[in-house]
């Protein structure tokens, strides 16, 4: 009988080396380089630039769009600050914070005044741009990209990027502005 336990541990023991060892040799033949960053980033550049109907060299600030691209699909949470559920303002103070180190307000009156008034034309990629959506005041905001694009949280579609030449938009837009 003590010979059939040894005989089991033995056996046991021989197991948990092989399945050890496999697992050892499966991470040292995984690649060490940085290929995949390489190819994460040309398939972000790639994708944002379809998006944005521009070229992929025109995708240069990555940290924006790898910041976009972990936040889209969010849902919309009045007062959300995190991946449960944010904001239009919130969401502007969080990209701003990330891609740019720029601490600016979480609440869209304010961010009004933290910034000066710019022309549409003068628009370039992470200035703010302003609506107001409820027939009143301004009441929304989101971060300009490119070629008419902005990122923002829609109340109804979570964050998502829409184009300023939309109906709605042009009907609600109120201004663009660039932080100081």
């Amino acid at each position: 009988m003590n010979y059939v336990v040894k005989y089991a541990l033995l056996l046991i023991s021989a197991m948990l080396l092989v399945a050890c060892k496999a697992r050892k040799e499966t991470v040292k033949t995984t690649p060490k380089t940085k290929e995949p960053v390489v190819v994460k980033s040309n398939q972000l550049k790639k994708q944002y630039a379809q998006k944005l109907s521009v070229s992929e060299s025109a995708i240069t600030n990555e940290p924006l769009y790898q910041f976009i691209d972990e936040w889209i699909g969010v849902p919309y949470k009045y007062a959300g600050k995190d991946k449960r559920g944010i904001d239009c303002s919130a969401l502007t103070s969080a990209l701003y914070q990330q891609v740019y180190q720029k601490k600016i307000s979480d609440n869209t009156k304010s961010l009004v005044e933290e910034t000066k008034k710019i022309t549409k034309q003068e628009l370039k990629e992470g200035d703010l741009v302003f609506f107001i959506t409820n027939g009143k005041s301004i009441s929304h905001v989101g971060v300009y990209l490119q070629n008419n694009k902005f990122v923002h949280a829609s109340s109804i579609k979570g964050v998502m990027i829409s184009d300023m030449t939309e109906p709605y938009f042009i009907k609600t837009f109120s201004r663009a502005a660039r932080v100081k």
